[in-house]
């Protein structure tokens, strides 16, 4: 009995203290002589860590640490370097990214000019007949809403098919117009708008749902074309540090039930080394969808969860005026005078909105909105507080995700409803895309754009996504400086929303802490303490000690995934 005791008495001298796992076996791997900021308040800060088994077992001074290796254990030496918890991507597009970087890929920003130029080269490139698909073009950068007349000289044999930064707006030549039987008598699908011009004749700009329209016409991927494209970006999202992501839109490239058994294939191969978390694609009545989510535990690995679903409520705030916004857009849509170029667009019915969220929360499912307006915004709480009060408290975090505009009366909801706000700050810096916004809605709300500061003055949980390839990169420290600076890399005269900026800690703890508690992994990652697994990466430079406007050139050295270096930078 007096044993007994004094082995409980042991183990919670040992919890108490926050520095070491008691722990019978030899350490794997002890990283010394660095800056580890552990984004724990009790220890915020150590130069030492041991790891055994792919769990950290102590945090420390280097004399301490270094003491605990044997012969076999791996020694990594700082040097001075800083070291962080893994960071979180919850709102990317990997198998999207990776396959726009086979088609006609625009820069962003690119005038009519230089599309036009990138597209005969892209036509030079392929047989006649052939698809050109890719992306991306700003109607604020060419100067107009373009139409098919701008690529029918380029391009009168290939049918093109590009698509806006965005991703809710595509630009179609009239060759695909022919192909899809788009005409003046194709009414607008659900959901969707087709651009007409003054004879009523398709402009070939497709909004929303209107864009499957020609896409469904687009011959699709091979599998051995998306294991590649997905194989690249799963490399790229590595040697930034990101260690756990969520694929917000499965099903958007090939299909849902190809995509989720390509993830599922390509863990059971090894090759997937984050963690990961699928969103499935919903719409009401999608057979394709009941039959994956029904599946979905067949699907399931150690680092691969299929228990996300992804629900579009709107549009964007651009040019298209898809958004759904609580007061009208600053600017009338020439040729336009529906409700949907006034107010924007809700893609969804409230009460099967409503009664689809409530389902899901009770199947355990979390459920994921795009929501750009406030309208939006809105209406996503609206269907949380309906789950709510059916459910009860279902312990699962829905979030809604984008939150470019929310209305100051939301701000306290997130909070009391159990929800979270997704962000995001790749997007925050003056851009074409930005111009877009600001000539939509208008200089006044553009003061509370994505109002991340007073999300987490209301206390809101707040987590970041970067959209990718909706932006050019997937780098976060992109992301780190913009929401710290609202202002262009390196600064900039311009900013966008810059009453909403954080700082840096903050902008770190989004990346970390609190997208480890959104996805329900607080006691596993997130944070560096004994206990926690081994998800790391050291940093080339200290973020807290250098100017704020060098954040954006932060580079990884090295990504630990389970105390395992999955990426380690190439010397120049």
């Amino acid at each position: 009995m007096r044993d007994r005791m004094l082995f409980r008495l042991a183990v919670v001298l040992v919890a108490l203290s926050g520095h070491a796992l008691a722990t019978d076996g030899q350490v794997d791997t002890v990283l010394t002589n660095g800056r580890i900021y552990t984004l724990n308040p009790e220890q915020p800060e150590a130069e030492a860590l041991a790891i055994r088994a792919g769990v950290i077992t102590a945090v420390g001074d280097t004399a301490t640490i270094a003491a605990m290796a044997n012969p076999q254990t791996r020694r990594i030496d700082l040097d001075g370097q800083a070291v962080l918890p893994g960071f979180h991507d919850v709102h990317v597009h990997p198998l999207f990214a990776g396959v726009r970087q086979t088609e006609c890929n625009i820069p962003q920003g690119s005038t009519l000019e230089q599309i036009q130029l990138e597209v005969r080269a892209c036509v030079n490139r392929v047989d006649t007949g052939s698809w050109i698909t890719g992306g991306q073009w700003d109607a604020f950068a060419i100067g107009q809403v373009p139409d098919r007349t701008m690529l029918d000289p380029i391009s009168p044999d290939n049918p093109v098919l590009l698509s806006d930064t965005s991703g809710h707006s595509a630009w179609a030549n009239s060759k695909a117009l022919a192909i899809a039987g788009l005409t003046a008598d194709t009414p607008d699908p659900e959901g969707g708008i087709i651009e007409r011009d003054s004879a009523g004749e398709p402009t070939g700009v497709l909004r929303e749902s209107a864009i499957m329209l020609v896409r469904m016409h687009v011959p699709p991927h091979s599998d051995a074309a998306l294991r590649r494209a997905l194989g690249w970006s799963l490399e790229q999202m590595l040697s930034y540090g990101i260690t756990f992501f969520t694929e917000a839109s499965t099903g958007f490239v090939a299909g849902m039930a190809r995509e989720v058994k390509l993830y599922a294939d390509m863990a059971d191969e090894g090759l997937i080394k984050q963690r990961v978390r699928l969103c499935l694609n919903w719409e009401p009545g999608n057979a394709e969808l009941e039959a994956v989510i029904a599946e979905r535990n067949l699907y399931a690995r150690a680092r691969l969860a299929t228990d996300c679903i992804k629900i579009f409520l709107d549009g964007v705030p651009t040019d298209s005026h898809t958004a759904a916004m609580l007061e009208p857009y600053a600017r009338a849509m020439e040729g336009r005078s529906d409700e949907a170029s006034r107010r924007g667009m809700l893609l969804v019915d409230p009460d099967v909105l409503n009664a689809a969220v409530t389902r899901f929360d009770r199947m355990g499912l979390t459920v994921k909105f795009h929501a750009a307006g406030d309208a939006a915004v809105q209406a996503g709480l609206d269907a949380f507080e309906a789950a709510r009060a059916a459910n009860g408290f279902s312990g699962q975090l829905h979030d809604v995700g984008h939150c470019t505009f929310v209305s100051r009366q939301d701000l306290p909801r997130a909070r009391a409803l159990g929800a979270t706000f997704e962000v995001s700050p790749y997007l925050w810096s003056p851009s074409p895309i930005n111009d877009d916004i600001t000539k939509a809605v208008g200089e006044e709300r553009i003061r509370r754009v994505w109002p991340v500061r007073e999300m987490l003055e209301a206390g809101a949980l707040v987590v970041p996504g970067s959209d990718w390839a909706v932006v050019p990169s997937v780098n976060p420290w992109i992301a780190v400086e913009a929401l710290v600076t609202r202002e262009e890399p390196g600064g900039s005269k311009e900013h966008f929303g810059k009453e909403q900026a954080i700082s840096v800690d903050q902008a770190i703890r989004l990346f970390t802490v609190n997208s480890a508690r959104h996805i329900g992994m607080a006691d596993q990652v997130g944070r560096i303490e004994p206990g926690l697994l081994a998800d790391l990466i050291v940093l080339d430079r200290d973020p807290y000690h250098i100017p704020i406007t060098e954040l954006h050139k932060v580079t990884i050295e090295k990504t630990l995934i389970n105390g395992q270096v999955v990426y380690q930078r190439q010397a120049e």
